[in-house]
């Protein structure tokens, strides 16, 4: 019997080492990891110069406090408004830490700019952006909800990718301050707005003076093909937050902030004991590099499109492949029914896979993916979904 707390629902499977796309478990059996720790390891596992300069981090400094200057903090600061456009950044150590700085900074904003006594926040449905109480609160989700009552109240939900719902909030809500998206829901299912829709967000926002808030949790570091998702439109936001693959697995989460949104916080007003601390920016800071260096956006892209190519040809003619939806390294397989027997099936054949929603297969597979690993995937995969498919429902 295990003493860990009873809080996931373990496959039958534990890693012991990686290298690139593979993990062996304690056997000694191999996998091909199409997952990424969930969008987190983009350079695989193991990556040689990655590790050079953990250890090397490692024998000089851990941790000191954020009462002190951090530099290697400083650079990657430094770096990411290089990359981004954004003006400064808060260090944390989570997605869901990122956006609760986020949701405080929408607070405070409505607060002291447009004194507004109960600030609302405008989210969407099939929205994740964490499990803390005021994430899980604003996410779009009743399972990750349940139980957790009386939720953070703020939040106003309206549909996915529908400008004209947001429109008819602002109507009648007079206490909205910020708009809060992903703009690919990666939990919800794969879930990709229209081209236009980012730019209406930033349109309505700059309105109605209010927040336009993107958590780039999931999306963000290359994944999608460019360094973050919103860089497929031609606007900026006034809020980003990341996480996940900023530095390889290293617990590491990032608030940006532009605008408006630059000087809301003065010192006092949050903070974090370990946020950005020497090991977890040393790792980002390489990590950023070898994205780069490796041209792994551009290698985003083109395994994405052969994704979508290869799933396809291969599930052609299969009335339950409801849509096969691909933004760069985010791949989802939208089914009739659900698929969650998968996961384990696909884990007995050697290959790491996720399902979300219920009916969702997801793909994150790590930048570093070649289309030889990528066939790997389709091969495995698609017999074992049509075979799925073939039971009656």
């Amino acid at each position: 019997m295990s003493n860990v707390m009873n809080t996931y629902a373990r496959l039958p499977v534990a890693f012991e080492r990686g290298e690139g796309p593979w993990l062996w478990d304690t056997q000694n059996k191999r996998y091909l990891d199409a997952l990424a720790g969930i969008a987190v390891c983009g350079l695989g596992h193991s990556h040689p110069s990655l590790t050079r300069v953990l250890c090397e981090q490692a024998g000089k400094l851990l941790h000191t406090s954020n009462l002190y200057t951090i530099t290697l903090q400083e650079k990657l600061a430094d770096r990411l408004t290089a990359l981004s456009g954004m003006e400064n950044v808060f260090f944390c150590n989570s997605g869901c830490e990122a956006n609760e700085a986020a949701i405080k900074l929408a607070r405070y904003f409505g607060h002291t700019k447009k004194n507004i006594d109960s600030p609302n926040i405008i989210v969407l449905e099939k929205s994740f952006h964490g499990r803390t109480m005021a994430t899980l609160s604003a996410t779009g989700s009743r399972k990750v909800q349940a139980g957790f009552e009386p939720l953070v109240s703020g939040f106003v939900r309206v549909p996915f990718d529908d400008l004209d719902a947001i429109r008819r909030v602002a109507e009648h809500n007079h206490n909205i301050v910020a708009v809060m998206v992903e703009l690919v829901q990666g939990e919800g299912g794969i879930n990709i707005c229209h081209p236009d829709y980012l730019k209406g967000l930033r349109e309505l926002c700059d309105s109605h003076d209010w927040l336009l808030m993107l958590d780039e949790v999931q999306s963000g570091m290359g994944r999608t093909g460019t360094w973050f998702a919103f860089q497929h439109s031609n606007i900026k936001p006034d809020v980003m937050t990341l996480a996940k693959g900023l530095a390889n697995g290293l617990p590491i989460g990032a608030c940006l902030t532009a605008g408006k949104a630059a000087t809301l916080f003065s010192p006092g007003k949050h903070g974090s004991t370990f946020g950005g601390n020497p090991m977890v920016c040393a790792g980002a800071l390489e990590t950023l590099r070898v994205i780069e260096a490796d041209k792994l956006m551009d290698n985003a892209v083109a395994i994405g499109e052969f994704f979508r190519a290869g799933f396809s040809l291969a599930l052609q003619g299969q009335s339950g492949v409801r849509q096969i939806r691909v933004k760069g390294l985010m791949v989802g397989i939208e089914l009739d029914r659900p698929c969650g027997a998968l996961v384990e099936q696909a884990l007995g054949a050697g290959l790491l896979i996720n399902v979300t929603a219920d009916s969702v297969v997801r793909l994150l597979p790590p930048l570093i993916f070649t289309r030889e690993n990528a066939q790997q995937v389709i091969d495995i995969l698609c017999p074992l979904i049509i075979r799925l498919l073939e039971k009656p429902l």
